[in-house]
Formats: structure tokens, C-alpha cells, sequence
């Protein structure tokens, strides 16, 4: 008998379903899974259909998308009955979301272009809404999300096309699993781990069935946490941050009149999370409406624009103040306004009476950026006005006493205004989940840097207080070269876009026309675009560090008219060049046409049809960009205005935008520490940014003298007289591996950059590998070691692309060497194997078919087959001599095995004692004996079953 990896984990996970209360049924194809849905969705519905009203219902069911079947299965179906009686058919029950039928299947065929067999189906009611990919162990993740592809562009959408009601995918090899929406066009990056309240991934198979595919939890995502996205039309699953502070609003509404506010980082998709949570909320038969607040024009119309993509015609922004005062007193639920009307609204005469009988209802009030104009009077009178309100406010940078800003009120904090924090999600944690990029950072100007670093230019970068200094032309230039020079590397050859933000008008004006006369001198053709409107606390801002809030470009005059004769003249020069860019014909006319051209540029910007945006407040907050992916920084920024700002570049996108690049010409150094301790932790630094290759560089080249303190040669290892000089090596050599880690991520890493020769570098790690196999086997004979509790970290070792499949390919190149250079071909492979942590345990069976097999295959095709026969004699082999050495219930250590396949838990002391057959082990010897076989057990797995590959 031969295990099975994926089927045991298969079988595993149906037993564990059942055990939640799935019913398991057998369906082997398509007719199996119709005839079982007519059953659910009669007994679900109460009625009794006929065959001929049924097919009324399939043909219902089968037509459309993805997308219009996810609307379908939420819609009821009017059915006109053989006897003349009308039924509404229910899919499935989303109000009371625990009362649908749970069931689940596995290996059901559907045959379209191909014929394909799914793994494990979830079904609701009969109708297939969960699909399940399992891959055995070591196999990567991302080759069931690729099977997960093949299989919808194959099989999915063939007869009835019922897989197409399909809300998400699990995806998971046991150890490590996802979830993720069903779209066409959905990447890897958008699989997700869940997790608990505090941000702990759970990756874990058994806990992720337990806590994300309990059926209770399984129905409220699809019924409540799916969202139907109307502008791309595909399918969107919330992420567990974004569940967690919906429901913790909901339950403050449901159970409290207290306010609160939410904590998710700049880029972890905050206005998805308050719009579910306004969608349910205004739902609920106490609360009379919601209200979406934000503080400028152009975020209420984008605001509105993404919650109708979410759900068609959910709401309208208000243009005016009346319609904002009418939408308050008709049967509007959800509104979308700007702070500046609903001041407004409740302040000036005209529209206070319409207004009053509002104070007494329960109004829910979700303010967006609530770190930015909430700090004043108009919240105040806010909640003055309303009585019954309760107020939620969306950060992803709190104001804290260190960052407070004063005013007229003192230094209030988003706490003082908000009340309790509900959930937090902060750029940490974002990071560690991949939802945003890490921020490489450049200082670029007097620094000491290696000779030759493209960043040391003669520009002061610190200790300059005067205006000249800053605003000398000489510097200015030298600034504009460096962009000219560098611009194309920092954006991939222009794939990716920039930013460029300044101190002043005054300084914008000076730079753009320095572009532009570099431009004309051919330094450089970049397109360059520039916005910006009055800001009358300009020069404090600059000072302080914080980010300037501008003044509407719609809804205010001084906008414009604020700006002095000089600026506007500028800004409509610099327009001008724009419009023969872009062939437009935009103005600072008034009002309107700018904020057209305001609407253009971000839209152009968003499609990198701009290659640099120069700017001093205006995009540095609630802008977001995918295709941005650098900031040039001349200004001064300090907390939540430096994260905001530099948080502009670190949306993910793809694999070749592999961090947010800030190039800063003054020292923000202690400023980047600050905002870092202030929102996340004054250790977060390593998690939030890369530092530059010269400096890992460097700091390999001292790691690799220290070890060469230790062990001059490679030789010299053999000969380290005690354990505590092992242990230093092991500590030396582990901190090579880190260093080689992070360098190996860089594009400019060249092995003879690090001052040793990658063949003794492998060579030092054979003998790091040599000290690990001897600790673990010292561990089974209960040594005492001082090396015991080391972590090795063989993750660093393990190459994904080094596993048993890609020694297969290394054996037919051998099979095709001539004779003469066989011999050094096997060194190749054998280095191989012994350079991988997981494949040493693998290299004796290797090296054995390679000695006794390989001569006899004549055909290179037939090596695949003839190791795959080979491995699987010995796999047999060995489990049946660990049964026999250990004196093993056979059927009971193959379960087992199955288990710790699962669950990644290794056995309990009374199952290892079950599986003894004959006389137990005495008292005595008893823990010694359990530990053996349980080793054993694990090495089994390591051998047999890990890093084959496919």
C-alpha cells in the first residue's frame, strides 16, 4: 500500500466538514448534481417540482456570467407551476444566512474543452458555491490557484454551467492555505490568508476549516461579504481586517450609542470596508440613515463612484447643499457629502429649518480620512446638531498627542474625537501580508556613499533654514539632473510613474520650469504635469512637516482666487503646455474647467500616461495610483504627512513593482523613524524598509570575516574542537544566509560583489547541513546539546526550484553526457542534493538509482517513470520495515501519517502507544520508544513525501 498525500488530506478534510455539519453526498457528474439540486432546493423551498418545471429552472440557472450568476443565486425565481400557481424560488437564504442546506461533495467530472475532476465542493441548497484545490505537501500554492485557472477557462462554464455559481476558492497544500474570489482576472496576489482580530494569519488547513468554512461563517461571507463589483464586473471578497471592523461597527450600532473609529493603513482598501459597512448598516430598521463624509469635491464624487461600482445606483453624491438638504428628507439611505455642505447644511438659515427635524434621528455618520478635518468647529456642531447620531471615523494615521496639530479646541486626537479604536490593521501588518510593498529609500545629496554612488551630488541636504539655500537655483538644477539621469531606472523604463513633491508654489514654479528648459535642452523627454490650488497656511506647513490641507478645487473660490496674480498666471501657462500635450483645453477660467482638468490629470496620472507629477499638497493624501511607484521628495514631512505621502508608491500591482521608491534630497532619516515608531512600532523598521544594496552588500562582506574567523576553510569546519565552536559557526554561517536572502531579492546582485566564490559558499553550507543532521539525530539519542534549541532557518536553504522534479531533469542531462563527462555531471547532482535542506534527507535513494538504475534506461523519456516506480518500491519498503522495526500496527501508522499529512500535528503519546502491537514498552523506556517512532514518523514524510515537485 502506497500513500497518497493529496488524497489523504482530501479524505481528512471531507471527514472534518462533516464533523461541522456538512452533509456528504455522492456526485460523480453533472447529472448526479442536478438531480441532487432539484432535491435541496425543494426541500429548502418547501415545494415539490415536476421534471419539466425544474428544467424551467436550470435554464434560468444557466444562462450568463460569472458575474450575472452571482446576482442570480441572490435574486428570487418567479416560477409559473404546471397547476396555474406562482412560486418565488429562493437560491438561498442571505437574512438569515445559517438557514441554507450544507453539503459537500468530491470528484465530480465535468467535461468541456476538457474533462476535469474537482477536488472538494461546498454546496448551498444543492448549488456549488465553494470550490476546494489541494495539493500534497511541498507543492506550492500557486500551482492549485493555476489549476483553479485551467479548470474555468475548461470545464467550469460547460452544460448548465452551474461551477460558474462558484463565490470563492480555497486553495491549500495543508500547511499553508487561501481564499479568493471567483474572477477571471484575479491574480495570485489577491489570494488571501485569514486571520483572527489581531492580525495572525491562519494558514493552517484543519484551523482554517474550523474558523473560515464552518457553515454559518461560510454562508455570511457569500450572503454578506461578497461584493458584486458593477464597474469591472467580477466578484470581490472581503479580507479578514476588512470583516472584522464591519462587524465591529455593526455590533457597536446594534448594541451601543458610543462612536469609534478604524485603523487600516493607507492601501489596505478602506473605502471596500465602509461601504460594506454603510450597506449593512443602513439596513438595519433603526437607523434612519448613513451619511459618508469626506473633506473635498473630488473624494465625494470618486467616493460615489466606487460605492455605485459596488453596487448600482447605492448612491449620489450631492452637488449642491439643497440636494444634499432634500436627500436628508426624502427616502435617501445612503448619502455621499463633503464636510464643507453638511456644515452647511446645519449652520446657514436658509436650510436649518429644513433640517431640524433630523436632530432626533438616528443618524450613522462614517467620516473618511478622519485625521484630517475633523478637528475643528464643524465637528463640533456636528454633533451638536444631530443628538442621535453615532460617528465612525476610517484612518490609516491616527492623530496621537505626538502628531497633533493645535487649533482653537487645543490638541485634539482622533481618540478625544472618536472614542475607541474598533480594529486596527497597520502598514505592518499590510506588509506581512503582501497587501502593500515594502518603501526603498534613497537620500540623495551630501552623504557618505560608496565611490561611484549615483546618489552623492552636491547638494545640501540638512541644517538648511534659509529660503535661499533651499530655493537656489544651483541646487535646484542639480536636483533636476539627477531626475533627468536616474528617472528611467527608478520607473522600469518608464512602466511606472513618479511624483515629485515640494515645499511651496514658489518652489514648484522654479522646478517645473527648470523640467522644461531641461527638456528643451535635451536631457530628457519626460511628460511633465503640475497642479496645485491656494493653501493658506503654506509656509506653516512647510515648516511643520504636515501636509497641507488645500482647499477644494470646486467648492471653493480661493481655490483659484487665492492664488496671488503671479501663481495663476504660472498655473495657467503650465496648463497650456498640457493641453498641446494631451490636446486638450482646460483653463483656471473657473472653477468647473479647473476642476475638469483636476479630474484629467488624475485619470492620465492612474494610467501612466504622465511620467511626473509635480506637486506640493495636492495627491499626496487619498490618491491612489497602482502604476505610481516613486516619489521625489523636496520637502519637508513629518508623521502621519510623511507615511500619507510616501504611501502613494507602495500599491501592488506586479512582480515588477517590488517596492514604493522615495528619493529624498533632504535627511528625513529621523522623520521616517519617527512616523514608523508613531504608527507602528520603533522596531518596524526592518518590516518597512529596504535598505539600500551597497549597505547588504557591506554587511555580508563582515559576516563572511567573522565566519572566516571561525572556519578559515571549509576543512577547518571538520575540525572545530567542541560544541560551543559549532555553535558559532552555525550562528555565523546562518547569518550569510539572511544577508545572501535579502541581496538575492536585489536586481543589481552580482556573486563576485560579496567576496566569496559561490562553489565555497555551497561547500560551507554542506557543512552547516552536516552539523543540523548530526543535532537531530544527537536529539533522538536524548543527548544534551547546546545546539538542541538552535533554528537553523532551513527555509533560507530550501530552493523551490531544487526538488526532486528538477533532479529528473538533471538525470536525463546526464544520461545524454558522454562518458568521459558523466562523472562530473553526478557531482553536479549530488552538490545539488546536498546543498537543499529538504533533499539530503532523499540523497542515499538517489544516489542508489543513479548507480543501480539509470544504466539499464535506455530511453531518456523513461526515467520519469522508472524513478516514480523506484520511489515508490522504497516508500513501501521503508514503511513496512518502520512497522516491522517498531513492531507498528501497519493500517493504524499509515493513518497516522495521513494525519500529521493534515494537520501538520505530529501524534499524541496515547495514539503512538496504540499503534504498538505485542507487549508495550515499559514505563521506563516508554518516552524514549514514543519519540523514536514519532521521528521516524517525520522523517518518513521529510524522505518520501517533501520536495518532489511535480
Amino acid at each position: 500500500m502506497t500513500i497518497q498525500p493529496e488524497q489523504a488530506l482530501e479524505n481528512k478534510l471531507i471527514e472534518q466538514l462533516e464533523g461541522l455539519k456538512y452533509e456528504r453526498v455522492t456526485i460523480t457528474d453533472e447529472a448526479d448534481l442536478l438531480a441532487n439540486m432539484k432535491v435541496q432546493l425543494e426541500r429548502h423551498n418547501n415545494v415539490s417540482l415536476t421534471q419539466k418545471e425544474f428544467a424551467k429552472v436550470v435554464n434560468h440557472l444557466s444562462k450568463g456570467s460569472v458575474f450575472d450568476k452571482a446576482k442570480t443565486l441572490r435574486d428570487k425565481f418567479v416560477l409559473n407551476k404546471e397547476d396555474g400557481t406562482t412560486v418565488y424560488l429562493e437560491f438561498i437564504q442571505q437574512e438569515h444566512w445559517c438557514q441554507n442546506i450544507f453539503q459537500v461533495t468530491n470528484q465530480v467530472t465535468m467535461e468541456g474543452k476538457y474533462k476535469n475532476r474537482y477536488d472538494v465542493t461546498l454546496l448551498m441548497n444543492g448549488i456549488p458555491v465553494v470550490q476546494i484545490e489541494l495539493k500534497r505537501r511541498g507543492i506550492e500554492l500557486k500551482e492549485a490557484f493555476n489549476q483553479v485557472k485551467r479548470y474555468q477557462k475548461h470545464s467550469f462554464g460547460a452544460s448548465a454551467g452551474l461551477f460558474q455559481y462558484i463565490q470563492f476558492y480555497v486553495i491549500s497544500n495543508g500547511v499553508n492555505t487561501k481564499y479568493f474570489s471567483n474572477q477571471k482576472r484575479e491574480s495570485f496576489k489577491n489570494t488571501f490568508y485569514w486571520s483572527d482580530k489581531e492580525n495572525k494569519i491562519i494558514t493552517n488547513l484543519e484551523q482554517f476549516t474550523n474558523e473560515f468554512l464552518e457553515p454559518c461563517h461560510m454562508s455570511k461571507m457569500i450572503c454578506k461579504y461578497v461584493v458584486i463589483n458593477e464597474t469591472s464586473k467580477a466578484l470581490m471578497i472581503l479580507r479578514p481586517y476588512q470583516f472584522y471592523a464591519v462587524e465591529a461597527i455593526i455590533g457597536r450600532v446594534k448594541n451601543s450609542t458610543k462612536n469609534g473609529y478604524i485603523w487600516h493603513t493607507t492601501g489596505s482598501g478602506k473605502t471596500l470596508t465602509s461601504f460594506k459597512a454603510a450597506q449593512i448598516l443602513y439596513k438595519l430598521p433603526k437607523v434612519h440613515k448613513v451619511v459618508f463624509v469626506v473633506d473635498r469635491k473630488d473624494l465625494d464624487f470618486q467616493t460615489a463612484r466606487e460605492y455605485n461600482s459596488f453596487q448600482k445606483n447605492s448612491v449620489s453624491s450631492t452637488d449642491n447643499t439643497s440636494i444634499l438638504v432634500r436627500q436628508f428628507s426624502d427616502d435617501t439611505k445612503l448619502i455621499v457629502t463633503t464636510i464643507q455642505k453638511l456644515n452647511t447644511a446645519i449652520s446657514k438659515k436658509s436650510y436649518t429649518s429644513k433640517m431640524e427635524y433630523q436632530k432626533d434621528k438616528k443618524i450613522i455618520f462614517i467620516f473618511d480620512e478622519c485625521h484630517r478635518s475633523q478637528f475643528g468647529e464643524t465637528h463640533e456642531r456636528i454633533k451638536e446638531w444631530f443628538q442621535e447620531a453615532q460617528m465612525f471615523g476610517f484612518t490609516g494615521t491616527p492623530i496621537f498627542a505626538d502628531n497633533a496639530s493645535k487649533n482653537e479646541f487645543g490638541k485634539r486626537t482622533t481618540k478625544d474625537l472618536f472614542e475607541e479604536c474598533l480594529h486596527k490593521y497597520v502598514i505592518t501588518d499590510a506588509i506581512k501580508d503582501e497587501n502593500v510593498l515594502k518603501f526603498s529609500i534613497e537620500y540623495v545629496g551630501r552623504y557618505r556613499e560608496k565611490e561611484g554612488s549615483k546618489n552623492e551630488i552636491d547638494i545640501e541636504v540638512e541644517d538648511i533654514d534659509t529660503k535661499e539655500l533651499l530655493e537656489s537655483p544651483k541646487r535646484l538644477r542639480k536636483i533636476v539632473d539627477y531626475i533627468a539621469a536616474n528617472h528611467d531606472r527608478k520607473t522600469h523604463s518608464r512602466r511606472f510613474t513618479a511624483a515629485f513633491c515640494v515645499s511651496s508654489v514658489k518652489s514648484l514654479i522654479y522646478y517645473y520650469e527648470l523640467l522644461k528648459e531641461a527638456k528643451e535642452e535635451g536631457k530628457h523627454n519626460l511628460k511633465v504635469a503640475t497642479i496645485f490650488s491656494y493653501n493658506p497656511n503654506e509656509e506653516d506647513n512647510a515648516s511643520d512637516g504636515l501636509i497641507g490641507e488645500e482647499v477644494s478645487v470646486v467648492e471653493d473660490a480661493a481655490a483659484l482666487y487665492g492664488l496671488d496674480k503671479h501663481s495663476r498666471e504660472k498655473l495657467d501657462e503650465f496648463i497650456e503646455d498640457y493641453n498641446r500635450m494631451f490636446r486638450t483645453s482646460f483653463s483656471t477660467k473657473d472653477n468647473k474647467i479647473f476642476y475638469k482638468y483636476y479630474n484629467d490629470i488624475s485619470k492620465r496620472v492612474k494610467d501612466g500616461q504622465v511620467d511626473i507629477l509635480l506637486v506640493v499638497n495636492m495627491f499626496l493624501t487619498g490618491f491612489d495610483s497602482k502604476k505610481l511607484n516613486t516619489l521625489y521628495v523636496d520637502k519637508n514631512l513629518k508623521y502621519h504627512g510623511l507615511i500619507q505621502a510616501f504611501s502613494r508608491t507602495n500599491r501592488t500591482l506586479d512582480e515588477t513593482k517590488s517596492q514604493g521608491n522615495i528619493v529624498c534630497f533632504r535627511n528625513l532619516k529621523k522623520a521616517t523613524d519617527d512616523a514608523i515608531a508613531l504608527f507602528s512600532n520603533k522596531d518596524a523598521k526592518e518590516v518597512i524598509l529596504m535598505e539600500p544594496y551597497e549597505n547588504y552588500v557591506e554587511k555580508f562582506r563582515e559576516a563572511l570575516e567573522k565566519l572566516k574567523e571561525i572556519a578559515p576553510t571549509v576543512e577547518s569546519v571538520d575540525e572545530l574542537p567542541s560544541e560551543e565552536e559549532e555553535f558559532e559557526f552555525v550562528k555565523a554561517f546562518r547569518e550569510l544566509l539572511r544577508l545572501k536572502n535579502v541581496l538575492s531579492g536585489f536586481a543589481d546582485f552580482e556573486e563576485d560583489e560579496i567576496g566569496i566564490d559561490p562553489q565555497e559558499f555551497e561547500d560551507y553550507k554542506s557543512k552547516y547541513l552536516d552539523i543540523h543532521d548530526k543535532v537531530r539525530n544527537d536529539r533522538e539519542k536524548e543527548k544534551v546539546s547546546i545546539l538542541n534549541d538552535v533554528d537553523f532557518e532551513l527555509e533560507l536553504i530550501h530552493r523551490d526550484e531544487v526538488n526532486v522534479a528538477y533532479i529528473l531533469k538533471l538525470l536525463a542531462k546526464l544520461k545524454e553526457e558522454k562518458p568521459e563527462d558523466q562523472e562530473k555531471r553526478k557531482k553536479e547532482i549530488i552538490d545539488a542534493i546536498s546543498g537543499d535542506a529538504q533533499l539530503r534527507s532523499k540523497k542515499e535513494l538517489i544516489e542508489k538509482f543513479i548507480q543501480e538504475n539509470l544504466p539499464e534506461i535506455e530511453d531518456v523519456e523513461q526515467i520519469d517513470d522508472a524513478f516514480e516506480s523506484f520511489w515508490n518500491a522504497e516508500r513501501s519498503k521503508a514503511l513496512e520495515l518502520l512497522a516491522k522495526e517498531e513492531s507498528l500496527n501497519e493500517g493504524l501508522l499509515h493513518s497516522a501519517i495521513d494525519n500529521y499529512l493534515f494537520t501538520e500535528r505530529k501524534p499524541i503519546n496515547t495514539e503512538v502507544m496504540e499503534m504498538i502491537e505485542g507487549e508495550k514498552p515499559k514505563l521506563k523506556e516508554r518516552r524514549t520508544t514514543i519519540n523514536r517512532i514519532i521521528d521516524r514518523m517525520v522523517d518518513f514524510v521529510d524522505t518520501f513525501i517533501g520536495g518532489m515537485g511535480e
